[in-house]
């Protein structure tokens, strides 16, 4: 049997940036180990239209994690939050700043309009910015009108309470909390696929995920183990092969 110790996906160390991703990084996550986007990647600058078939605006690197790509997805998710200028502000009027945004902050262009991302310890807010809007200006909040708006309204409203908690706060937290159970599951799912594509056998997937005592005192054909990771091989391959699209709420 070959030693799998030493390859990329074993290591379950290197995947435990996953358990603090949100649903946009997460699609990224996945669509970028699918084979066929990586191919069309290496054509990008002759077809770069080919990213809409992708759900993005423009290609990014599948080299590149969810710690350093920023995709831009088409059309919007819903919690993007849009910035305006406001035409005709009150005395206290809420201002852009720039620098009093808690995290780590990255501009990007997308094509179309400036997008200002800030990460902080399990938080991800995503701005786009208006034309015209300047640091210290007075701004508007502004979400698209929806067929069924609730759930986006829902969702806009929770993004500008995670932000006024974090701006409100004097020093903001710098730790993350624990990770929730649907998180590990991500993390699981995403070393499982890499260890599939990498072309490991489900044995060589379980040791790697759970231990090699674990599979030997349980690896049966009805298993509960075996068919644990026979199941998330199956969602990993799933979510690669468009499932990643509902994550990025693209449909």
């Amino acid at each position: 049997m070959a030693d799998r110790s030493t390859e990329h996906w074993y290591p379950t160390a290197a995947y435990l940036y996953v358990l603090h991703l949100d649903g946009p990084a997460l699609a990224w996550e996945y669509l970028r180990r699918k084979p066929d986007y990586r191919l069309d990647w290496l054509h990008h600058r002759r077809r770069p239209e080919v990213a809409q078939r992708w759900g993005l605006r423009l290609f990014e690197d599948p080299a590149l994690d969810a710690r350093d790509a920023h995709p831009a997805w088409f059309p919007d998710h819903e919690a993007l939050v849009l910035l305006y200028p406001d035409a005709d502000p009150p005395p206290d009027a809420l201002v852009f700043g720039f620098w009093h945004l808690p995290g780590r902050k990255h501009l990007i262009h997308d094509g179309r309009r400036l997008v200002l991302v800030a990460h902080w310890p399990d938080c991800c807010l995503r701005f786009a910015l208006a034309p015209g809007l300047e640091d210290g200006m007075a701004c508007v909040y502004a979400v698209r009108a929806c067929r069924a708006p609730c759930t986006r309204y829902r969702a806009f409203a929770a993004v500008l309470d995670k932000l006024d908690r974090l701006t409100a706060q004097a020093d903001p937290p710098t730790t993350r909390p624990r990770p929730v159970a649907t998180a590990l599951l991500e993390l699981h799912t995403l070393q499982a696929l890499d260890a599939t594509l990498a072309g490991a056998s489900l044995r060589d997937v379980g040791e790697g995920l759970f231990g090699t005592d674990a599979v030997a005192a349980d690896w049966f054909s009805d298993g509960s183990l075996r068919s644990r990771v026979r199941r998330l091989v199956r969602r990993g391959q799933m979510l690669m092969d468009g499932g990643y699209r509902r994550m990025a709420q693209l449909e």
